[in-house]
């Protein structure tokens, strides 16, 4: 499986962006899909995720303002961002696990393959 991030820009607090990540090589609709985002000098942090039964999870710091969807037909999975702040900002991933505990959605190690980032700058 390939994955193709995009989608990433500058913008200001408050606007909307929504990136997308492509999937290739095979369906990825039974795999469990999330986003992860890496600022610089931190870790790399879980944002969201999307399961194959479409049930979603999301950090706590951008429930009710990020969304996570999948289009099986394009074999993609999006990340709506709503509400930026400056906070938001860092090079956003996206990952496939083919098996994944829920209780370990957030770590990076347990997933298979990753895109390259998609940088998302907020900023007046």
């Amino acid at each position: 499986v390939q994955l193709q991030a995009s989608g990433g820009g500058l913008v200001q607090p408050g606007d909307s962006l929504r990136l997308s990540c492509a999937a290739s090589g095979r369906s990825v609709r039974n795999h469990a899909m999330a986003w992860f985002r890496q600022a610089p000098g931190k870790e790399r942090a879980f944002v969201g995720a999307i399961l194959w039964n479409d049930e979603k999870y999301y950090e706590d710091s951008v429930k009710g303002r990020f969304t996570i969807s999948r289009d099986d037909a394009k074999n993609t999975v999006y990340l709506r961002m709503d509400s930026l702040k400056p906070e938001d900002t860092a090079s956003y991933y996206c990952a496939a696990a083919e098996h994944v505990w829920i209780n370990l959605l957030s770590r990076p190690s347990q997933y298979d393959y990753w895109g390259q980032g998609t940088q998302v700058t907020v900023s007046s």
